[in-house]
C-alpha cells in the first residue's frame, strides 16, 4: 500500500512539473509575439537561426543607399556628403514634398518608381523583419519607409489628386549637378480625373497599404492614415482608368507605363492583406480574368507587378483562411499556379525561354538588368519559405519535382553572383567587398563636396576620368551584359546607373538569406 502511495505522489509530481513547464513555454510564446508580432506560429523550429555574415554586412550597406537618394532637411542622415535639398518642392501648391527620394543618378521624384520601391521595401520588412531584427537594421529600414511614406501622404492632398512628379526631366537632364545646389524651377505634375493615372495611384495605394501593415503596431494612428491614403488611391485608380504616361507625355521618354491592370491587381492584394476586406479578394478575382495572364510567365519589376502579384496572393492560399470558397478560391489557385510556373522558369535546366549568363544570372534586358534578376530572386526566396513553412514538399517543373531548397539555392546563387561570385570577379553592390563600380552614374557621387560648378558647366564631372570623389554606398548598379561583362564608366548609363528600386528587391533578397534557416512570416 505504501508503495502505491509513492507511485501516486510521484505521477503527481511529474504531472506539476508538466503543467508548469507548458506554462512556462507558453509565456515565453506570448513574450515573442508581442516582441515580434509578426512570428510566423508555422515554424517550429527551437533554434535561434545563425546569421549568415556576408548577407548581414550586404544588407546593412544595400540599405543606406535610401539615405543616399534622400530630398529634405537632412539633419540626421547617415552620408556625410549629402546635404539638405529641395526644401521649396510643393511649396507653389501650398505642399510640403520636400521629402522623398531621386529615383537614380539624377534630380528628379518620380512617382511610379518610388511608390514600387516603398512596396517592396514594405514587403521585404513584413517577410523578414524578425531577420532585419537580428542583425540591427529594422528601424533603418523602417526609418527609410516612413521618410517615403510622409512624401507620399503629402502628394495627395484630396481623393482623386495625387502628385506624381517633381521636377522636370528634361530641363534635370541637360544639367550635371549636385541636389543641393539647384536653382531651377522644379514643376509639380498631376494626375486626376480629367488626367488619370491608374497605374501609379494603384501603385501608391499598394504601397500605403503595405505601409500601413509596417507600421501597424508600431504607430496605429499613422497606420490608419496611410490605410485611408490606399483606400481613396485605389477608388480612384479604379474609377478613373488610364495610362499616367498618356496623361503625361513627358514621362514616356524615362518611365513609360505599358498598363494599369497589374498595378490594380497588385494593389488589392495589398488592400486585401492589410484589411482582410473580402471585396478586394473580389476585385482580385473578378479582374483576374482581365489582367491576371494567368499561367504564363512574367517579369517583376517597376513596370509589370504581375509576378509580384500572384506570389502574393499565393499567401493567402498558404497561410489565408479557410473560409474562402467559390471562385476566390479558383482565383487563388490560379493566382498560385501562375506563381509557380514563374518560378519553374527561373530554375536551372528549365525549359523556360528565359535567357541567363554562363555565369548563372537570370538576364532579362541590358538596360538595369539586375533589377529583373534580383527580383526574381527575391520572389523565389519568399515563395520557397512559404513552402517550407508550410511543409510544402515540392513544385512540379518539367516533368520534375523540386523541393524549397532547390528554389532557395536559386535565390541564393543570384545574390551571390550580385556579390562577386561572377566571371568579373566584382561586386556590383557599392560599398561591398573590394572591388566594386568606381564610376557610378551618379550627379551626387561625381561631383565634389567644395565644387564651385553649376548646372552646365558641372558636366565636366559626368566627363572626368577620376572615380567618383563620393561613394554611393549600398547602389546597386545596372549590371553585367548577357556575356557576362560590365564597362565601368559613368557615360555608360545602361550599366552603371543605380535605382532605388534595384535597392528594394535587393534587400528583401538579402533580408532573406541573412539566417540559416528558412523562414517566412505570416502577417496576415
Amino acid at each position: 500500500m505504501e508503495a502505491e502511495k509513492h507511485k501516486l505522489r510521484g505521477w503527481k509530481w511529474w504531472l506539476t512539473v508538466l503543467v508548469i513547464s507548458m506554462l512556462v513555454v507558453a509565456a515565453s510564446y506570448i513574450t515573442l509575439r508581442k516582441e515580434f508580432p509578426s512570428l510566423n506560429i508555422f515554424h517550429r523550429s527551437q533554434r535561434r537561426p545563425e546569421i549568415v555574415g556576408k548577407y548581414a554586412d550586404a544588407l546593412s550597406i544595400a540599405l543606406v543607399f535610401f539615405d543616399v537618394q534622400k530630398s529634405g532637411n537632412l539633419e540626421k542622415n547617415r552620408i556625410s556628403w549629402r546635404g539638405n535639398s529641395g526644401l521649396s518642392d510643393g511649396k507653389e501648391e501650398n505642399l510640403d514634398l520636400s521629402k522623398g527620394l531621386y529615383d537614380a543618378g539624377d534630380n528628379v521624384k518620380f512617382g511610379l518608381p518610388m511608390a514600387f520601391t516603398t512596396t517592396v521595401l514594405s514587403w521585404a520588412i513584413l517577410e523578414y523583419g524578425q531577420q532585419m531584427r537580428q542583425v540591427k537594421e529594422v528601424e533603418n529600414a523602417k526609418s527609410s519607409l516612413k521618410w517615403i511614406t510622409d512624401y507620399l501622404i503629402n502628394a495627395h492632398p484630396s481623393p482623386n489628386v495625387l502628385y506624381v512628379q517633381v521636377g522636370d526631366p528634361d530641363l534635370d537632364h541637360k544639367c550635371w549637378e549636385r541636389p543641393e545646389d539647384m536653382t531651377e524651377t522644379r514643376p509639380l505634375i498631376q494626375v486626376n480625373a480629367s488626367y488619370p493615372g491608374s497605374d501609379v495611384a494603384a501603385e501608391t495605394a499598394a504601397a500605403m497599404a503595405s505601409a500601413s501593415l509596417v507600421f501597424k503596431s508600431s504607430d496605429a494612428a499613422y497606420s490608419r492614415l496611410l490605410l485611408e491614403h490606399a483606400r481613396q488611391l485605389f477608388t480612384f485608380a479604379d474609377s478613373y482608368r488610364g495610362r499616367y504616361s498618356d496623361s503625361i507625355p513627358q514621362v514616356q521618354s524615362y518611365y513609360n507605363s505599358s498598363g494599369y491592370g497589374d498595378e490594380l491587381l497588385w494593389a488589392a492584394a495589398w488592400l486585401y492583406h492589410a484589411t482582410r476586406d473580402a471585396s478586394y479578394l473580389s476585385y482580385a478575382t473578378v479582374e483576374g480574368n482581365n489582367f491576371a495572364n494567368w499561367g504564363a510567365e512574367t517579369w517583376f519589376g517597376w513596370d509589370n507587378k504581375l509576378a509580384g502579384t500572384q506570389v502574393l496572393l499565393s499567401r493567402v492560399s498558404f497561410f489565408g483562411s479557410k473560409d474562402i470558397g467559390g471562385e476566390e478560391s479558383i482565383a487563388l489557385q490560379l493566382y498560385r499556379k501562375t506563381a509557380e510556373v514563374v518560378i519553374c522558369g527561373l530554375l536551372p535546366n528549365s525549359s523556360s525561354p528565359y535567357q541567363r549568363t554562363e555565369g548563372g544570372l537570370i538576364w532579362v534586358s541590358q538596360w538595369d538588368t539586375l533589377q529583373y534578376s534580383v527580383g526574381s530572386a527575391f520572389l523565389a526566396l519568399v515563395y520557397s519559405d512559404y513552402m517550407h513553412t508550410t511543409r510544402t514538399r515540392n513544385i512540379y517543373c518539367d516533368g520534375k519535382l523540386y523541393e524549397p531548397t532547390d528554389i532557395r539555392n536559386f535565390a541564393t546563387m543570384q545574390a551571390d553572383y550580385v556579390l562577386g561570385s561572377n566571371p568579373m570577379k566584382m561586386s556590383y553592390l557599392v560599398g561591398y567587398g573590394s572591388n566594386y563600380p568606381q564610376y557610378v552614374h551618379h550627379r551626387g557621387a561625381s561631383i565634389p563636396m567644395d565644387a564651385k560648378t553649376g548646372c552646365t558647366d558641372g558636366f565636366k564631372w559626368l566627363n572626368s576620368t577620376n572615380p567618383n570623389p563620393n561613394i554611393a554606398v549600398g547602389a546597386l548598379v545596372g549590371g553585367p551584359f548577357l556575356n557576362d561583362t560590365y564597362f565601368d564608366s559613368r557615360n555608360n548609363t545602361i550599366q552603371a546607373e543605380a535605382t532605388t528600386y534595384n535597392s528594394a528587391v535587393l534587400v528583401g533578397l538579402l533580408s532573406g538569406l541573412t539566417t540559416t534557416s528558412p523562414v517566412a512570416h505570416s502577417f496576415l
